[in-house]
Order: structure tokens, then C-alpha cells, then sequence
């Protein structure tokens, strides 16, 4: 905010179509889209459907799924009056705006990014072209609506990076200033660790809990989450330093139960199963109001999806103003 109290600046993120989100995507990004709704004037979310088709081998769940993302998105707190949320695909000028940025992107660039390096390890048979041009589609998002800020996970920064390159790039080729470099923001918790307490939480390793998960199968997720791996018996001190549980408490527990729970681990006054318990119940407890207002939305799906219909319109007023400066700038007749 500024000393007038007036909101700045314009923000945009976008996230896969991937259904019901889990605690990873809430830490990770969700919970920064809803912040900055009180600190920005404008704040775009783009729910990517055309990205998902780099990876997916079939299409059949994506539409549920992205019903599935708008549902958790807006029972996280997105307020659709203030903000614009919308199907990526919606707008279809990012395309044309990605194939403009392809024409001042070194294709070395692209394959040097250890996103894409990680993608093909995971895809070996299915390096497509759209999953090599995926940063130039991520940039056209971003730069499509001018944002000033990006809120990703940590595991996005290479991207924000070359977001910037590309926006740069083009300035400079074209002789103008039209597009601006984004900055990111990242989350207070860089990275959310599965139940495995070992890798990313993600739905694919299915070490994850979602957040419109039951209250007792939150419990059943929680109570498999691994805790400190050299603590073999109850009687045995433990180290909450590298807890993955101990992390969780720390987002989601009171001051006072993360204070006992650090101090009696360490003396072996609190066991992993109880200390697991605590957990569940606070977890369950924050996620209440989230589950609450989920099941209020759902009860008219179509409401949902004129959020999404009506976001489309207003970011395609923005990007059509982008695309024509651009093409502007290009030379184009």
C-alpha cells in the first residue's frame, strides 16, 4: 500500500489444472494469491489449461479438475469481485503473444532450464514441442497482463528469471518499453515436503493431504507422515529440527504447543503418535472454515463456472489492449 492507502500495481499467477489442491499448493501459492488481494490493485489468477496439455495423455478429467482448482481457489478466500480468475484458454491472445516472445528466444535457453530437464526425465517418451516452448507460454501469461509481481513456489524462480530475459529481449529488439519485467514473490514456506517427509508433496508420488479432505481422513494422512527418522522408540529423544511434523506444527499449532512439542520430543516427554495427533486436530481445525465455504460453493457448480466465464471476459479486455500494443511495436501492419 502506499502512504495514500491506495492498492498498486498489477499481480498474475497460474497454476495447472490438477483438481482438488493439497496443503503444498495452499503453503506454496494459495495462500499468497489471497494475501495480495489486500495489498495490490489488480490480481489475476489463471487456472492453465493449456499448459496441462504438455504433460497429460488424455483430456478426460480436465474440465472436473479445473472445477475441482476454482472450487478450492475460492473457498481459500479468492474474492471474484476483486479478483480475476479465469480459464487460461479463455484468452486465447497468450498464444499469439507466446509465438511473438518465440521469435527472441534462444532455443538453448529453453533446453538449459532444469525444469525442462526434470520434465523429460519424467517423460522420456513424450518430449513435445509444447513442453520445450512451456517458459515461453509461462512468460506470455505473465507479460500478457503486465504484471508487476508473480507469486510461485521457490521451484518457479528459473522461470520468473527467463520471464524476464524474454520481456527483455523483446523491449530491446522492438525498441520499446510496452511489456514489463515481472519480480516473484515467493512463499514464507519455500517448499512443502510430503508425507514421506522426503519429496515435494505432490499428488503424482500420492504423498499428500488434500485440503478438502474429510476431517478423519486428514487424520489418516497425517498419522502415516514420517517424523524424525533416527527416533526408533518412544523412549528415544527426538530432534524436531528435521521433523517434517514439527515443520507442519509450526505453521498450523499455537506458539504454546509448539513450544511443548519442541521442548518434550527433545526429552522424550511427547511421543511421535501423539505429537502427530496434536497435528491432525489443529490441521482439521484450520482447515474448517476452508471446508465450509467449499461445500457452500458447491452446491451451485454453475455459479462456479460463471466466475470463471465472467474473469475471462474482463482479463481478455486487458489482453487484447497488450496484444495491440505489441503488434504496434513489432511493426506489425
Amino acid at each position: 500500500m502506499t502512504e495514500t492507502g491506495k492498492k498498486q500495481g498489477r499481480v498474475f499467477s497460474g497454476a495447472r489444472p490438477t483438481g482438488r489442491q493439497h496443503l503444498g499448493n495452499y503453503l506454496g501459492a494459495i495462500k499468497n494469491y489471497v494475501a495480495l488481494q489486500d495489498e495490490y490493485k489488480d490480481t489475476i489468477y489463471s487456472i492453465v489449461d493449456i499448459h496441462a496439455l504438455t504433460t497429460v495423455e488424455t483430456t478426460q478429467n480436465l474440465k472436473q479438475n479445473t472445477y475441482e482448482m476454482a472450487l478450492d481457489w475460492l473457498a481459500a478466500g479468492l474474492r471474484p469481485d476483486e479478483s480475476i480468475i479465469f480459464i487460461q484458454s479463455h484468452v486465447p491472445e497468450v498464444m499469439e503473444l507466446h509465438t511473438f516472445f518465440s521469435m527472441v528466444t534462444p532455443l538453448g535457453k529453453l533446453t538449459d532450464l532444469p525444469t525442462f530437464k526434470e520434465k523429460i526425465r519424467q517423460q522420456p517418451h513424450n518430449v513435445n514441442y509444447g513442453l520445450v516452448g512451456y517458459p515461453v507460454l509461462m512468460a506470455a501469461d505473465i507479460a500478457l497482463y503486465k504484471a508487476v509481481l508473480v507469486p510461485v513456489g521457490i521451484d518457479q524462480a528459473p522461470h520468473i528469471e527467463f520471464t524476464r530475459e524474454v520481456v527483455r529481449s523483446f523491449n530491446y529488439r522492438y525498441k520499446t518499453d510496452v511489456l514489463v519485467e515481472p519480480q516473484m514473490k515467493a512463499t514464507q514456506v519455500p517448499k512443502v515436503l510430503g508425507i514421506d517427509g522426503v519429496s515435494k508433496m505432490s499428488k503424482s508420488l500420492n504423498n499428500h493431504i488434500e485440503l478438502a479432505a474429510t476431517p478423519e481422513e486428514t487424520q489418516k494422512r497425517v498419522m502415516q507422515m514420517v517424523t524424525d527418522p533416527q527416533r526408533a522408540r518412544r523412549s528415544d529423544p527426538g530432534n524436531p529440527d528435521v521433523c517434517n511434523v514439527f515443520t507442519m506444527h509450526k505453521i498450523f499449532s499455537s506458539a504454546e504447543e509448539v513450544e511443548m512439542i519442541n521442548t518434550e520430543c527433545r526429552r522424550a516427554g511427547i511421543g511421535c503418535v501423539d505429537c502427530k495427533k496434536i497435528f491432525a486436530r489443529n490441521l482439521n481445525d484450520n482447515l474448517a472454515p476452508f471446508r465450509e465455504r467449499r461445500a457452500a460453493w458447491a452446491q451451485n457448480p454453475d455459479q462456479v463456472w460463471d466466475v470463471l466465464n465472467d474473469g475471462g471476459k474482463r482479463a481478455k479486455v486487458i489482453a487484447e489492449q497488450t496484444i495491440a500494443e505489441v503488434k504496434e511495436a513489432i511493426g506489425l501492419p
